[in-house]
């Protein structure tokens, strides 16, 4: 169902790939847009037990979307180093293919949201966590993405780098 990396060489480990995830503190979510056009948005996210969850508002581009058609990739860049006298990018990204499906369950919204907050505010009390998510809780919707497949791919520099003995 899904191609096989063409330079393989270059494919990172589903661990690896599941590293970048977790580093990552945004990425693009391509869904299919109107009228056919690939919508790609980018956007924060948590990485937690092989789903990603995002929140966004109650309407919208995104939310009719994934509506339509609940098919997605989602790609995080985690290393992008220009070397310009190679001509060259030293990368390293994952793209997590899968379904993505609105969080109806209140329940599963806040903890959603609670994985959100320890993430990008990790020094702030679980009491501020549970102060914000009530202020704009309402206003929110909460999507899932399960993870189908996950790829990866980095740099052959950086393959060269890790076994300085590889051609």
């Amino acid at each position: 169902m899904f191609r096989e990396m063409r330079r393989s060489r270059q494919q990172l480990t589903r661990e690896e790939a599941e590293a970048v995830l977790s580093r990552g503190t945004s990425g693009v979510l391509s869904v299919l847009g109107d009228e056919g056009y690939p919508y790609g948005v980018p956007l924060s996210y948590v990485y937690h037990d092989g789903k990603l969850y995002f929140h966004w508002a109650r309407s919208g581009h995104k939310l009719d979307a994934v509506r339509a058609c609940p098919k997605a990739s989602f790609c995080v860049v985690d290393q992008d180093q220009v070397v310009s006298r190679e001509y060259t990018t030293y990368f390293r990204s994952a793209i997590a293919f899968g379904t993505v499906r609105i969080v109806e369950d209140p329940k599963e919204q806040q903890n959603a949201l609670l994985l959100l907050a320890q993430r990008y505010a990790p020094e702030q009390s679980q009491a501020d966590h549970q102060r914000e998510i009530d202020r704009f809780f309402s206003n929110l919707c909460i999507a899932e993405l399960t993870v189908q497949h996950l790829t990866g791919k980095e740099a052959i520099e950086l393959v060269r780098a890790k076994a300085p003995d590889t051609p």
